[in-house]
């Protein structure tokens, strides 16, 4: 039995610089961390068990449209792996976010049937493999501060990585399709992009403050006419002093940074007040001790 957690993930910057002709979308984002995770549980069962996952969430689809299930039939496909596998899926990070819950579900499961079945699989042999999952998979395999690239599979470490600091999630009832939000963005004119290089060097140089002013994603644009709550919950949190304010991903969920605790949680019990329809959480960046 292997136990693991799964990391969400925040967008600090997200930009969108081509389209592959298979259709793929060329990125170009920096990606965090955070310490908010689901617990995943792998076991080794008989061959007659096949492939199950068990969630606690309703949801989380508990067949082959979960990426958990996908991620271990990959494997067990590709490998030659005659046993059962059994998945089990405590849900911490919200469902469909745009923080990469399914995405980080998915890593955690490649890991742990790696190393159960002796696969001997390389990180780069894994990230290979789990971009046939999803862009964020690959991500989601190394976690930390890392500059995504190519449509997600090529990673470079940002070092020194984010500092510790504090992060407000607030995340929608209403939910986007990550497939539509990517349609809807080609069919668009943009002029504005973030400045991703200067993302990255705020991030080395611990400047947390000008990555609040820096921090962009593209697909905003496209995301918060179909969630107009989303900008209302981003005008609040500035208008309560927050350094950086945006959305993760495709969205719908917004995120806050600041190295104030004192604001983050009077911000926290606002929101809660404020949107009491949308799900709220506090939480930190990962460091990359704590990322596994």
């Amino acid at each position: 039995m292997y136990t693991m957690n799964a990391h969400a993930k925040i967008n600090l910057g997200l930009d969108i610089i081509g389209v592959r002709e298979d259709g793929y979308h060329l990125l170009r984002m920096v990606m965090q961390s955070l310490k908010l995770h689901d617990t995943i549980t792998v076991t080794e069962e008989s061959p007659e068990y096949g492939i199950r996952t068990v969630t606690d969430s309703e949801e989380v689809e508990d067949d082959q449209r979960n990426l958990a299930y996908r991620a271990a039939f990959l494997l067990k496909e590709k490998y030659g792996i005659s046993s059962g596998i059994g998945i089990h899926i405590k849900k911490e990070i919200p469902v469909a976010a745009g923080l990469a819950g399914g995405s980080s579900d998915a890593a955690a499961v490649m890991k742990a049937v790696n190393e159960m079945f002796s696969l001997g699989l390389s990180l780069e042999e894994l990230k290979r493999e789990g971009v046939k999952l999803g862009a964020d998979v690959p991500y989601c395999l190394e976690g930390g501060t890392r500059l995504s690239e190519g449509i997600g599979e090529v990673l470079t470490p940002v070092t020194p990585g984010l500092k510790e600091c504090g992060i407000l999630l607030v995340k929608p009832a209403k939910g986007v399709s990550t497939k539509e939000v990517y349609e809807a963005y080609d069919g668009t004119e943009h002029s504005v992009h973030p400045d991703i290089d200067g993302i990255i060097e705020d991030i080395r140089n611990g400047d947390i403050s000008g990555l609040g002013h820096r921090i962009g994603n593209v697909l905003e644009d496209v995301t918060i006419p179909r969630v107009p709550e989303i900008q209302k919950i981003k005008d609040w949190l500035s208008f309560k002093g927050l350094q950086g304010v945006l959305m993760s991903g495709s969205g719908p969920t917004v995120f806050a940074i600041d190295e104030d605790r004192q604001l983050l949680m009077e911000a926290t019990d606002g929101c809660r007040e404020r949107f009491p329809d949308c799900r709220v959480i506090l939480t930190e960046t990962c460091s990359e001790k704590e990322k596994v």
